[in-house]
């Protein structure tokens, strides 16, 4: 296989209101779909942003059903000469920053969570290279 990203990631919310305030109004994602009480898909870069009410996806059939729960991981990778600002403008709107992580390679990276309890990592272009 030669897989070239991820293109969708997949949270959980029972409550799609949060992820909406927070995706949508808070961090400016778009909403490139959306279901009443089902879910609402958010446009990342070139991926997708993917989040479900558990209990709506676990009666699908197809797509396949799926749903979970507890606190989920990812990141969102920014340019580097932007970081800082994307750090200075979460802070400024009320997100609490609950970790900074300088990794070998010299570069940081900071966390935060979502309504949902979900983590969500800041990375700058070049950390993983």
């Amino acid at each position: 296989m030669n897989i070239t990203q991820i293109k969708e990631t997949c949270l959980y919310f029972t409550n799609l209101e949060d992820a909406r305030q927070f995706y949508g109004q808070l961090l400016g994602l778009p909403i490139v779909g959306e279901v009443a009480n089902q879910h609402i898909f958010f446009r990342a870069g070139n991926s997708v942003l993917l989040c479900f009410n558990p209990e709506s996806s676990r009666a699908k059939v197809s797509p396949p059903a799926h749903y979970g729960s507890g606190k989920y991981h990812f990141a969102f990778e920014v340019l580097a000469t932007a970081y800082e600002a994307h750090k200075k403008e979460l802070l400024q709107k009320g997100i609490n920053i609950t970790d900074c992580v300088t990794w070998p390679n010299g570069l940081e990276s900071f966390y935060f969570q979502d309504p949902a309890g979900n983590v969500v990592e800041i990375v700058p272009v070049g950390l993983w290279d």
